[in-house]
């Protein structure tokens, strides 16, 4: 699943009118979910966030920049904040599926759209920028709104998307592409804010100002003061005081979570706490967090308990959630703190149903779900099976030398069988997409032409799934052969069940592919897709067979 975080801020934090009409566009928008809508009435401005598919987010952030533009006036505008536009800044986060290289390419997209279409000169900004004293939005946002005209005479600061011609109106935006910014506090079981204060000088990147051994700031030739850099970069810090709570906090802000966990800064605040006689009791989360730090900090405990980390995924955030102590000062609600779990990429799943449930719904006369969904399942009770192998080998002394290879093993059955999950809804989704196509009206040479191009598309789209669950059951089938040569002999019958299952969802997934072909038009897509599938199921096979030997053989 691809998931692209938007957080657009519009000139207008006072009239809810005006704010509704822009949000409304985002709400309206498919593949988008509207995730929060902050109004502060001083700054007279209102931070929106929205997640959802690329192209989805793209088209929604399009859309709520016009709506901006045709509902507020910067000439009227005023507020606490920096602006320089009706939409001042609007920064693409990529979350999961998404590099950062595709966000500054939807930065650039939107940009160009923008600035043609609504005649906005548009900048670039933060890692989209397209020079290095752009980075920064606060040297692009110099001299805000009012000083856009003197701004536009100068060749280095035209726009880097339209004309540099004054808009009075919609003034100037600033799009950009940034990392996940996670704020989040360390609670300490003190009310010294100094104590606090100390430990965010010491993990911060910003660092302290040096002083000479009588105490003194030591400053350069300009007068500015030199600084001693903390030990993590992209961390930003500060402690303070919270009298709702009675106690001191370090404030962070992880600029790059990729850079600077929240688990190893929460690892090394609870060491430095120590040498000061205090105790890091637990975090805050303030806003969302991505699902992979979470996973990141679920893993790195269990790692430092010598267990295997190959669990599945709630077991992992379980585990980050008691070792960061994330409920210390206020309840922590996965489903309501990680961004992910905001969009659903599936209204109804068949992963809501319960086991006797989804037999019963395949048992019934609607075509879907049906084989290719099934051919998942089978492959996620597979990979299911290798890691429950892999983890009844970690810790045995027997095995000692193979806890790596198991740990690893684990670790990638548990993402298979995730993989899988998700294709057991894509088929019977896939599979509806073209039965929705085949009822397109085709009365007219117009409406013919689409339901070809719409039944085609939908039929490509219904074989690729199969074939990406045929892909997978190959390195099903090479776990369940991995455990069964190395894991704990006393699962070797759940190894062999786990390579008769991969088996299936390949065969499975075979038919699957198979059974489309016929439909489509697109002859170089049928020959290249039937070549792939075929190689690939034969390949299934062998190791099918070459596993059941081994099998059978340390059965007799």
């Amino acid at each position: 699943m691809k998931l692209v975080e938007c957080v657009p801020n519009f000139s207008e934090g006072r009239n809810r009118e005006k704010i509704n009409a822009i949000t409304k566009e985002i709400e309206s928008t498919p593949q988008v979910t509207l995730l929060d809508v902050d109004p502060g009435e001083s700054t007279n401005r209102t931070v929106v966030t929205m997640i959802g598919t690329p192209e989805g987010v793209k088209e929604a952030a399009f859309k709520a920049i016009k709506k901006a533009s045709e509902v507020l006036d910067m000439s009227q505008h005023t507020g606490a904040h920096s602006r320089m536009g009706a939409t001042d800044v609007c920064p693409f986060v990529p979350v999961t599926g998404v590099t950062m290289e595709d966000c500054v390419k939807l930065a650039h997209e939107l940009g160009e759209r923008v600035a043609k279409e609504l005649n906005i000169p548009v900048y670039l900004y933060e890692e989209a920028a397209q020079k290095p004293e752009r980075k920064n939005l606060a040297t692009i946002r110099i001299g805000e709104y009012e000083g856009l005209p003197e701004k536009f005479k100068d060749p280095e600061w035209a726009p880097d998307y339209g004309k540099p011609v004054f808009n009075p109106k919609t003034g100037a935006t600033v799009i950009g592409a940034r990392e996940f910014l996670i704020a989040y506090n360390i609670n300490l079981n003190t009310r010294d804010r100094k104590l606090a204060q100390e430990i965010a000088f010491n993990i911060r990147e910003k660092g302290r100002a040096k002083r000479d051994k009588e105490g003194k700031i030591i400053r350069d030739e300009n007068g500015k003061a030199i600084k001693v850099p903390g030990k993590f970069k992209e961390v930003k810090a500060v402690g303070w005081y919270i009298e709702d709570y009675g106690i001191a906090q370090i404030s962070i802000n992880f600029t790059n979570y990729k850079i600077a966990p929240p688990h190893i800064v929460f690892d090394e605040v609870r060491k430095q706490a120590e040498k000061l006689g205090l105790r890091a009791t637990g975090c805050e989360l303030v806003g969302l967090i991505p699902k992979e730090a979470m996973l990141s900090a679920g893993k790195h405990y269990l790692e430092k308990q010598g267990k295997s980390p190959g669990v599945p995924e709630e077991e992992l955030i379980r585990t980050a959630v008691i070792s960061l102590g994330l409920t210390d000062v206020a309840p922590f609600e996965p489903e309501k703190k990680i961004i992910e779990y905001q969009f659903k990429e599936v209204e109804n799943s068949l992963l809501d149903l319960n086991l006797r449930e989804f037999a019963n719904e395949l048992s019934i006369d609607s075509p879907a779900p049906g084989g290719g969904s099934t051919a998942a399942l089978s492959g996620a009770l597979s990979a299911a099976l290798s890691s429950m192998v892999s983890n009844l080998t970690v810790g045995k002394k027997e095995y000692e030398a193979v806890q790596k290879n198991m740990k690893e093993f684990a670790v990638n059955a548990q993402a298979l069988k995730d993989e899988f999950l998700r294709a057991v809804d894509l088929d019977t989704m896939a599979f509806n997409k073209v039965m929705d196509a085949f009822k397109l009206p085709k009365k007219t040479d117009g409406q013919k032409k689409e339901k070809a191009r719409a039944t085609e598309e939908a039929l490509q789209e219904a074989t690729l799934v199969p074939l990406g669950v045929l892909e997978k059951s190959l390195e099903s089938l090479k776990l369940a052969k991995e455990v069964a040569l190395k894991g704990n002999k006393n699962s070797l019958s759940d190894a062999g069940v786990a390579g008769l299952m991969a088996q299936a969802a390949a065969e499975g997934a075979y038919y699957n592919v198979m059974i489309n072909l016929p439909g489509l038009e697109d002859a170089d897509f049928v020959s290249k897709t039937k070549k792939q599938a075929t190689a690939l199921v034969k390949k299934a096979q062998k190791l099918g067979d070459e596993l059941r030997e081994i099998i059978q053989k340390e059965l007799k």
